[in-house]
C-alpha cells in the first residue's frame, strides 16, 4: 500500500509580504494568489523493516534511520524531519518502518512558495495514512506551525494557506495567527485571459528568502516609516487587484503590478537587485506593462502581464538574459490525497 499526495504552487499576484509577523498581527495584511500546475509530492510507503527512509528525490538526497520517536533536525531533509516529529507526538504513529519521498516541480528558492506547499503535501499524505479529521484550515495552520514555529523558519502564512485550498484566493491575516480565505468567483475567460498574458519568467538564480523576510521584520519592529507604508501599499493592491479580477478588467492588471513592484523594492534590502532591475525594463521595453519579482525576492521567479499578443516579444527578449519561461495553468484544486 503506497499513500500519496500533492499540493499546487502557487503565483503571489498582489499584497506580497502583508502576511508576514509583526506587519499582519499589527496593521492586518491582505493578499490575492493563484495556484498554478506546478506541484510539491509526497509519497509513503510502509515497510516491513523497521526503518525510517526519508528521500528527497528531485534534490538526491537521503536519509536512513532505525525507527525513532523523534528524528534529529540539523538542516537536512529538515522539513520531512520537522513534520513527521510533529504528526508523531501530536498524532502518533504506527512503531513500523516507512519510506517517505517527496519531488517539487520547482526549485527551492524560486518564489513560488516550494517550501511551505512541501511541508502541506507531507501533512497531508499523514493525513491520509491515519484518517486524521482534519480540515483545509488545520492542515494549513498546521503546515504553517511546523514551518514557522517547530523548525524556526522565516516567512509568512499565505503559502501554507494556497497550497491546501487551492484556486483563486484573497486572504486577510490578523493578529494570533488568524487567517480568513476568501476564494474568488471569477469569470472563466477572464482568468483564461489572465493565464494567457501572464509569463512566468525563472532567472535562474535562487536565493534563501529567509533572510529577506527577517529584514522586513525587522523594519516592521523598528518603525521604519517607508517600509510599513509600502506595505500599506501593498495591502491596497491586493485590494484593487480582487477588484479588476472579479470585475474582468484586465487590461489595468499590468499598471497594478507595476505599482506593486516599485512598492514592494521599499520594503527591505535584497528583493531587487541590478540584474532584476534590467530583466525588467527590458521586458516593458518589450511590451509588458507591468510584473512582480516572486516571493520574497532577490532571484527566482519573475511574472510579467503582457497585453494583447505582446507576450511573445517579451519571451524573445527575456531568453536573452540566461533564464526561462515555465509554461503553467491556473489550477482550482487544492491539496489532494489518495490510496493505492
Amino acid at each position: 500500500m503506497i499513500y500519496r499526495s500533492k499540493a499546487p504552487l502557487r503565483i503571489g499576484l498582489a499584497g506580497g509580504g502583508t502576511d508576514v509577523s509583526p506587519y499582519s498581527d499589527l496593521y492586518g495584511g491582505a493578499i490575492l494568489n493563484a495556484t498554478v500546475s506546478l506541484y510539491a509530492y509526497a509519497n509513503l510507503e510502509p515497510l516491513q523493516e523497521n526503518v525510517i527512509i526519508l528521500q528527497a528525490q528531485d534534490r538526491n538526497e537521503e536519509e536512513r534511520f532505525e525507527w525513532t520517536d523523534t528524528l534529529p533536525i540539523n538542516g537536512k531533509l529538515d522539513l520531512l524531519k520537522g513534520v513527521y516529529n510533529r504528526i508523531n507526538k501530536e498524532y502518533g504513529l504506527p512503531k513500523t518502518g516507512f519510506r517517505l519521498s517527496t519531488f517539487v516541480d520547482a526549485p527551492a528558492g524560486s518564489g513560488l512558495g516550494t517550501s511551505s506547499t512541501l511541508v502541506a503535501a507531507i501533512v497531508g499524505v499523514f493525513v491520509e495514512m491515519l484518517h486524521l479529521p482534519l480540515g483545509e484550515y488545520d492542515i494549513a495552520h498546521l503546515a504553517y506551525d511546523i514551518e514557522r514555529k517547530d523548525l524556526g523558519m522565516a516567512g509568512g502564512k499565505q503559502d501554507q494557506y494556497a497550497a491546501t485550498f487551492g484556486g483563486v484566493n484573497y486572504m486577510e491575516f490578523y493578529a494570533e495567527d488568524k487567517v480568513i480565505v476568501n476564494p474568488l468567483r471569477i469569470k472563466q475567460k477572464y482568468l483564461f485571459e489572465l493565464e494567457n498574458n501572464l509569463v512566468l519568467y525563472y532567472t535562474a538564480t535562487s536565493r534563501e528568502s529567509a533572510k529577506i523576510i527577517e529584514k522586513q521584520s525587522q523594519n516592521v519592529v523598528q518603525k521604519k516609516e517607508k517600509s510599513i507604508e509600502a506595505m500599506h501599499q501593498l495591502k491596497h493592491q491586493a485590494q484593487l487587484m480582487k477588484e479588476a479580477l472579479l470585475k474582468g478588467n484586465i487590461h489595468e492588471i499590468g499598471k497594478i503590478l507595476d505599482f506593486g513592484f516599485r512598492q514592494k523594492k521599499q520594503m527591505a534590502e535584497g528583493i531587487s537587485n541590478s540584474q532584476m532591475d534590467e530583466l525588467y525594463e527590458a521586458a516593458i521595453k518589450a511590451g509588458a506593462t507591468g510584473g512582480k519579482i516572486s516571493g520574497a525576492g532577490g532571484g527566482g521567479f519573475m511574472t510579467f502581464y503582457c497585453p494583447g499578443n505582446a507576450k511573445y516579444a517579451v519571451i524573445e527578449t527575456l531568453s536573452k538574459f540566461g533564464g526561462y519561461v515555465k509554461n503553467y495553468q491556473f489550477t482550482e484544486h487544492g491539496l489532494t490525497s489518495w490510496t493505492i
